[in-house]
This record gives structure tokens, sequence and C-alpha cells, in this order.
């Protein structure tokens, strides 16, 4: 072959490397679940505009970043699969299917385990975690569950995972070797997000059928009811702030989000959020909330400084989960 041939070919290749170089160094997308809409929309972070939309399963409610930051997962609830999106560039990695009811997910921090809460059908599923394998999730455990199983999340150990169940008004701990239920308890109304502190000894649950946030110690077993802490009414979504003291909590009847000091357990400040606060993230600064107000079809960019709406950007119908790589360490 001419020479010439194998210096576009250089070209070629240095330039599909540059474009991708280019791509990793632009600030990360925002990705937010329109869920009636079977949608993802891409929001640029600079100019808080929607790029495009991407189709997904239906009824995509929540989402996830995996521990190694690679891949955002969308649960498609009623399409029982989940599409893996790239972070950095907002594309589409892979769709999974044969996943039931991935209503809410969650990863171990070690990605040794992978949970899926049936918010409709009323189980939690673990799954083992092979990557490498064409069907990467393999179910260790399905585990029937009352009514309505929620929100989940995992100590920092990766041995526990405790779910809300919604329409039940309990709470359960499952034991990750065992795949075995270790308690469940009744908590209070219709207990949705719960948040884990990051010494894993204790457990905030946000009660949206009232306006409290339920704090339990889990340095005990079962878990034991410790305070009420009033915050809003409809208390429903959590985020960490980043400075390992500080969460916020959407509180979706009052249009309001509260910060919570989970050290001295007080509510500290107040925030509005207008449209049915839902799911956030925190921008990297740990000063900037993305919240989705999902009755309003809008993604709401709060800044706590001066306690205020900065910015809102049209979406899809009944927007949930959001995220960004630009996120306030977890």
């Amino acid at each position: 072959m001419k020479p010439a041939f194998f210096v576009r070919l250089a070209f070629a290749a240095g330039l599909g490397l540059a474009l991708a170089a280019a791509a990793r160094a632009a600030p990360a997308p925002i990705i937010v679940l329109n869920s009636l809409d079977a949608s993802v929309s891409v929001v640029d972070p600079v100019s808080f505009k929607e790029l495009r939309r991407i189709p997904t399963g239906k009824e995509p409610h929540h989402l996830y970043l995996t521990p190694d930051d690679k891949s955002v997962i969308v649960a498609n609830a009623l399409s029982d699969s989940l599409t893996f999106i790239d972070p950095h560039t907002a594309t589409v990695q892979r769709t999974v299917t044969g996943i039931s009811d991935p209503y809410q997910l969650r990863f171990s921090p070690d990605m040794k385990w992978f949970v899926t809460a049936a918010n409709r059908l009323d189980h939690i599923d673990i799954y083992r975690w092979e990557p490498a394998a064409p069907m990467p999730f393999r179910l260790a455990r399905r585990i029937a569950a009352p009514k309505t199983p929620s929100h989940l999340t995992i100590d920092s150990r990766s041995t526990t995972v405790y779910a809300s169940l919604q329409d039940s008004d309990q709470l359960i701990a499952i034991d990750l070797a065992t795949q075995q239920p270790r308690w469940i308890i009744p908590v209070g109304k219709t207990p949705a997000d719960v948040f884990i502190t990051p010494d894993d000894k204790t457990l905030l649950v946000a009660l949206t059928g009232d306006s409290y946030v339920e704090i339990y110690d889990l340095t005990v077993s079962p878990a034991r009811l410790v305070q009420r802490l009033k915050t809003d009414a409809g208390a429903h979504a959590f985020r960490a702030q980043g400075d390992g003291r500080h969460v916020f909590v959407s509180n979706r009847v009052a249009d309001t989000i509260s910060r919570i000091d989970f050290v001295s357990r007080t509510v500290v400040d107040h925030y509005p959020a207008p449209g049915g606060p839902d799911c956030m993230d925190v921008l990297a600064d740990g000063k900037t909330i993305l919240v989705t107000s999902r009755w309003a079809r809008k993604l709401t960019m709060i800044d706590t400084r001066n306690r205020r709406v900065e910015r809102q950007v049209k979406v899809g119908r009944s927007p949930h989960g959001v995220w960004t790589l630009d996120h306030a360490p977890r």
C-alpha cells in the first residue's frame, strides 16, 4: 500500500482519539429520567438546555451510577430491563433484559452484588455481578417482601441491604452473604427513600405519607427508632451533600427541600423547590442541587447559598431520577 494511505489511517485514528478525549474533558451531561415518556433527557450543564432524548424501556423510575463511575444504569420497571449509559457522553452502552420489575436498584460498594426492588410485584431480587458474562446479572435469590418494596440502600461494607416497604409501613434488612432477611420492623406512614450514614450506625427513613424523617440506630438488631425529625410534608428522597455531615431530603407535597445535619440530628435549612420535588443530585461544589420537579415536567437547579431557584429546563413527563458524573462525594 502507498505511504499516503498509512498517513490517512494514522490521522483518522488520531482524530478519533482526540474526539474521544475531548468528550471526556467536556463537562459531564445531566441525565434525567422521564418516567411516563420511556426516555432519558440529556441536559447540557452549561447552557442548561435539553440536548436530546434517548429512548429507554417503559417506566424508567430510578437510575444508579455504578461504584466505578463507568455506567449509569437506568431501571425500566415495566420493560423488565436495564439501560446502561456512558456518563461522559450520554450514549447507550448496552441493554440488559430479563430483570423482573426493576423499580429501584443498588450496587453494593464492592460491586459483588446488585439489588433491585420490584415495587409492583412485591419482591426484592439479589443478583451476583458477573460483568464478563453475556448476562452480567445472575439471580442469587428472590425474596418475597410485604407490600410494595420501594427504596434501597447498602452499607459501606457491602454486608446488608435495607429496603423500605411503602404500602405496609415497614423496613426490612437483608444479609447479602446469605440472602436471608435479618429483621422486619414497623416504621411511619408510607416510607420512601432510605439513607445510611457514613459510619453505618444510623439509618434515615423519609416518610412520604407524613412530614417526618425517622432516625434508626443500626448498632442493635433489629434497628431501634431513636428520633422522629420534623422536615416538611411528603418527605421523600435523600441526597448527601458530600461533606460527611449533611443530607438533603425533598418534601414532595410541601414543594421544599430540607437540609439535615445527621450528626446533631437537626434540620438546619430549607429551600424552595416547586413542582413536586422528587429525586436529586448535588453538584461537586456541594452548594448546587439538581432536583426533578415531577408535576411540572422540569429539572430545577437550586443555589443553596441564596436559597432560591436559579434555573429550570423543561424535560419529559413525570421526571424522576437525575444524575451527573459531576457530583459531590457520596
